[in-house]
């Protein structure tokens, strides 16, 4: 499902229609599920065999001199491991140069012990979190389909492998000529949240199936993702209504909590929304066939602004929407099936950057303060490009009194900021510190972890004349160098 991660998460819920909604979430009459038939759903008469969508099962030293200024945090923050950790700093250990690197091992493991917290989910990889071909490739042969946001993202998922019909567009916004193009392709399952989008899927994508976005409020993520998609739940049902009389399937509803969820809460509170609005519409006699549950997992190797370590309780959050789905298949009067479109979830702790540091500067600041910055070859525009709502851990390794275990001594506190001529391209240094070792040199090798989400998405065509990196997806073992992203 598409979002763009704009700024900080809004405050307020969608209360009173939520609460109009569930007055009308009694459970009508179970209806039977349709017959199966040998053609796919929304496949276009006279279709292609080849064509038909194939909906198999889914397998976060200072002097003042004037004054005493407010002194930022100072973070030396913890080392959180994962299982596949030696592949990658293996890999970084051996690369010569710039470079971001994916652990395809480690990205496989996570997408099993999802599928094991959520059995029966079916997974639509958010493919902008990771537009990677090997990545993609891989994910396609353990079952996973994709979340694509037009149709250049159609196009790859399908180079990458994986079947038409495990690939949705998932992005509300799109022109009557990328309806277009995506139908050709043989995508038959669009999203949608408004009357004018579904007007123009019935025109462009006849017979194609569409879900209904509903808006979220995006409380507790680092980007809400709650203004520019979704719609109300009465919105919705008018919608979906709208559609049936276009001679579209009005399939399924969807939902997303906005990218990096921190609480169990967003979960419940979207999981009750979409009941309510199942039972509205089971009793206007439309009946779903999916829930689409968005994205939203968590990373956990990452640090917030002030660099302390995250702490997303995963294991809360997987209970809460088990639970909700079981709720789901209760209220409605149809079968469901459900979807999730996990992005960073997957690759985000699996990916690393070698980068090296371009110089560590001390300067007086006009309040008097002296700054240490410590300027990388990579930053927001070729590989960082969350770092001002986040950091990532560095560990510096010439510098072994620099790691965590190293004593204080030999470190100085320092703004992380990347070489660009952009005062953008920088960490949130008001917040906090990072401590760096004091004797970093230009040219020595940093490595940046937890990374492999929103890196190679982000990243410019050469602003600054800083080109993209290159990567390498590697296995234990073995490695394979990809291309520039």
């Amino acid at each position: 499902m598409s979002g763009t991660r704009t700024g900080r998460t809004p405050t307020g819920r969608a209360g009173t229609a939520l609460r109009s909604c569930r007055q009308t979430a009694e459970r009508a009459p179970r209806q039977g599920p349709d017959p199966a038939s040998d053609q796919a759903p929304g496949q276009a008469p006279g279709q292609a065999p080849g064509q038909a969508p194939d909906r198999s099962p889914d397998p976060a030293p200072r002097r003042a001199s004037h004054g005493t200024p407010p002194q930022p945090s100072v973070t030396t923050p913890r080392q959180p491991t994962f299982p596949h950790d030696s592949t990658l700093r293996a890999a970084l250990a051996a690369a010569t140069d710039d470079r971001i690197i994916y652990d395809l091992d480690g990205i496989e493991a996570q997408y099993a012990a999802l599928l094991r917290e959520l059995p029966g989910v079916g997974v639509r990889f958010a493919l902008k979190a990771c537009p990677v071909d090997e990545v993609l490739a891989c994910l396609a042969q353990l079952g996973a389909g994709c979340d694509a946001a037009s149709p250049h993202e159609i196009e790859q998922a399908l180079r990458a492998g994986v079947p038409i019909g495990r690939i949705h567009y998932g992005n509300t916004v799109k022109s009557d000529r990328n309806i277009a193009e995506a139908y050709r392709l043989g995508v038959r399952d669009f999203a949608t949240d408004s009357l004018a989008d579904v007007a123009a899927i019935a025109v462009h994508a006849p017979g194609s199936r569409v879900f209904c976005r509903l808006a979220t409020s995006g409380e507790g993520a680092l980007w809400g993702l709650s203004r520019k998609f979704g719609c109300s739940p009465e919105d919705a049902v008018l919608i979906l209504e709208a559609a049936r009389t276009a001679g579209l399937t009005p399939a399924g509803l969807s939902v997303h909590v906005g990218s990096q969820q921190m609480t169990s809460e967003a979960w419940q509170s979207a999981l009750e929304l979409l009941a309510a609005v199942v039972g509205t519409l089971n009793r206007r006699g439309i009946l779903l066939d999916h829930v689409n549950l968005g994205g939203g997992l968590p990373a956990l190797g990452v640090l917030d602004k002030r660099g302390r370590p995250l702490d997303p309780p995963v294991d809360k959050m997987f209970a809460v929407i088990r639970e909700g789905v079981q709720r789901l298949r209760e209220v409605s009067s149809s079968p469901l099936d459900f979807l999730l479109e996990p992005g960073r979830h997957l690759v985000a702790d699996h990916g690393a950057i070698r980068a090296h540091v371009a110089r560590l500067t001390a300067r007086r600041e006009p309040s008097g303060e002296d700054r240490h910055w410590l300027y990388l070859s990579c930053g927001k525009f070729n590989g960082l490009y969350e770092m001002d709502e986040l950091q990532y851990r560095l560990e510096f390794p010439t510098h072994a009194a620099a790691r965590p275990s190293g004593t204080p001594g030999a470190t100085v506190p320092a703004v992380v900021a990347g070489p660009t001529c952009d005062s953008d391209d920088a960490y949130a240094h008001e917040d906090g510190l990072v401590r760096v070792p004091a004797a970093a040199a230009s040219g020595d090798p940093v490595w940046i972890f937890s990374c492999g989400a929103y890196a190679t998405a982000y990243m410019t065509q050469g602003f600054n004349g800083f080109q993209p990196l290159p990567y390498t997806c590697v296995r234990a073992g073995a490695a394979s160098p990809g291309g520039s992203s």
